[in-house]
């Protein structure tokens, strides 16, 4: 029997489980609610077939150490009515800010501090309304800032991070006539971090702002030495670790809250409502992982699949990189599904499974059908049927709640995952080392960013019928951040992967390829990091076709991944340094 278009909605399907009722998904809406009728589906291993077993490979991975006795001992905290009396006071206060002074590095100065803080998404009308009046009126709005290079670099920065595609040409007041930046602004800090920040918004053909990123780097390097001031050295040195636009956002609230805090002229309400929201969005966060920790547990992947990574709080980690508001809720939890199943299924393909059992899976999941199931492996059932049921859970659930059928979508971007894996199979087993460029083109896949882009349009807040028919598959942006995730993970993990028998990575290929060394190929890779991420950023500014929600989550998976890989593999290794992130960002409230 062919498995329907959805499966169990509330219960896992086990490989004891028997039979279970099925509410189908296409199901017809009424006026009354949802109308389904009720189908069997059973699901059988036969435990009694003997076959010679192929040799396992092992990835020896380090062991979970969040597992679910942790999180569902974690304290969630209790926001009594005087605190949240206390936040609805403050953000009346803080909204009032908006209106205190026309000037403009004032209002900027406060939309680029509620961002950072983490509470803009209170205010996001009022920002709109404020970025979309400066930016008509540009022309005029440059002549007031004619000298102001802080001025002009946060304006330039914060128009370009909400779609507003300002001109470059803002920055030629500061340039001689030669065309190099004054040596005179090397002394204004504030000038030089903000004119920094804002020279990576630059997208193809903005050499002036390639320019400045080189000039300004070097005098915030050279200025660094010589800072007096703790809070300005920290500062300084946040920023050249990391750019604020390569930055997850999440993380950084929770480091410059710390810093804010101690600046002599802070605003004291909008640090407090910080604080508040900070640790309130955190209790959030607590709960929805204690049930993600139960679906996790009930569903025994970690424990029946045991060579497969066990990654359910970094999986939620990266989540929140993409969908950190309270309302989001629904994104969350879809999300962290599929990382959790993406991270099983690469490991079945990179680590455990025969090439002969990866052709019968990746045949199985491109049927999404019942009796294609009864040809695998009992691991092999067990991996599929929690996807199957996983992917309809989160399909049943945008039905109900929205009456969009997406699992259309779903399906076809887990059957392109498990078709690029079994090609990257194919070269390992073969011993194949493909170009760089045919590498790349299965490699954007492999990184699993198109079901994760999938996921989360589909379970968008605004999701509709029409929607979905505009998704085409895949929107550039899409390829373009899964292709910067993709050099992010190679760049961190490839050495490692190689050791472990994995198939060559874009290193290795472009290499083999030119003939280089590794420190050549490895300059190359991040070069392409910085051309592509170019293209995004004007794709995100310049095509009003692609869904706002979607260019939102795109740039936030590519920089969540350069936060998972920019010291280490983060995701895998479990290192000192992604620990500490999951204990401040999840774990541990903000002193009040």
């Amino acid at each position: 029997m062919a498995l329907l278009p959805c499966l169990p909605s509330q219960f896992p399907c086990s490989p004891v489980t028997g039979f279970v009722r099925l509410p189908l998904l296409s199901s017809r809406r009424s006026s009354k609610g949802v109308q389904s009728s009720n189908y069997r589906f059973r699901c059988c291993i036969n435990t009694g077939t003997s076959v010679s077993q192929p040799l396992r490979r092992a990835a020896s991975y380090p062991q979970n150490i969040w597992d679910d006795s942790y999180i569902q001992a974690l304290n969630c905290g209790y926001m009594g009515d005087e605190q949240v009396n206390e936040i609805r006071k403050l953000k009346e206060e803080v909204g009032q800010l908006f209106s205190d002074s026309k000037e403009i590095l004032y209002q900027i100065e406060l939309i680029d501090e509620l961002q950072q803080l983490g509470v803009a998404y209170h205010f996001q009308d009022e920002i709109k309304d404020k970025l979309s009046t400066i930016f008509c009126s540009l022309e005029k709005t440059s002549l007031f800032m004619e000298n102001d290079l802080k001025a002009t670099s946060l304006v330039f920065r914060l128009l370009r991070e909400h779609g507003f595609h300002a001109s470059a040409d803002i920055f030629n007041n500061f340039r001689e006539n030669k065309g190099n930046f004054k040596s005179c602004l090397k002394n204004d800090m504030e000038g030089m971090i903000n004119l920094y920040e804002a020279s990576f918004f630059a997208v193809e053909g903005e050499n002036q702002l390639d320019e400045a990123r080189v000039f300004a780097t070097e005098h915030l390097r050279h200025l660094s030495e010589s800072l007096v001031e703790a809070s300005l050295r920290e500062r300084v040195a946040h920023a050249l670790e990391l750019p604020l636009h390569f930055r997850m956002s999440r993380l950084h609230t929770r480091w410059f809250i710390d810093w804010y805090e101690k600046k002599v002229d802070k605003n004291s309400n909008l640090c407090r409502l910080a604080k508040l929201d900070f640790n309130f969005v955190q209790n959030i966060y607590k709960r929805e992982l204690k049930e993600l920790s139960r679906w996790w547990t009930n569903l025994g992947l970690g424990q029946k699949l045991s060579f497969a990574r066990d990654r359910l709080v970094e999986n939620y980690l990266f989540v929140i990189g993409w969908a950190f508001e309270p309302k989001l809720w629904q994104n969350r939890e879809a999300m962290t599904m599929a990382n959790c199943l993406v991270t099983t299924l690469d490991d079945i393909y990179d680590v455990y499974g025969s090439l002969d059992e990866l052709e019968l899976f990746t045949d199985a999941v491109n049927r999404w059908d019942a009796e294609a199931i009864e040809q695998l492996p009992d691991y092999m059932k067990t991996c599929i049927m929690a996807l199957f049921n996983t992917t309809n859970l989160t399909a049943n659930k945008i039905m109900y709640s929205k009456g969009v059928n997406i699992i259309p979508q779903l399906r076809r971007s887990w059957a392109d995952l498990c078709k690029a894996y079994l090609v990257e199979a194919k070269w390992y087993h073969s011993g194949y080392m493909p170009t760089l460029e045919e590498y790349l083109d299965t490699a954007w896949i492999s990184i699993s960013g198109p079901v994760v882009l999938t996921q989360a349009y589909c379970t968008s807040e605004n999701i509709t019928d029409e929607a979905l028919k505009c998704y085409n598959f895949y929107p550039d942006v899409v390829r373009q951040s899964s292709m910067i995730s993709r050099l992010w993970n190679d760049l961190a993990t490839s050495t490692a992967e190689m050791e472990r028998g994995d198939v060559p990575k874009s290193i290795q290929c472009y290499m083999h390829e030119k003939g280089v060394s590794e420190e050549v190929a490895r300059e190359h890779i991040r070069d392409m990091i910085v051309s592509i991420s170019k293209k995004f950023d004007y794709d995100c500014i310049s095509n009003s076709s692609i869904a706002e929600s979607l260019k939102s989550v795109a740039l936030d998976v590519h920089r969540m991944s350069q936060c998972v890989y920019q010291y280490e593999d983060g995701y895998g290794e479990q290192g000192h340094q992604k620990r500490e992130q999951v204990i401040s960002l999840l774990f541990e409230p903000i002193p009040l």
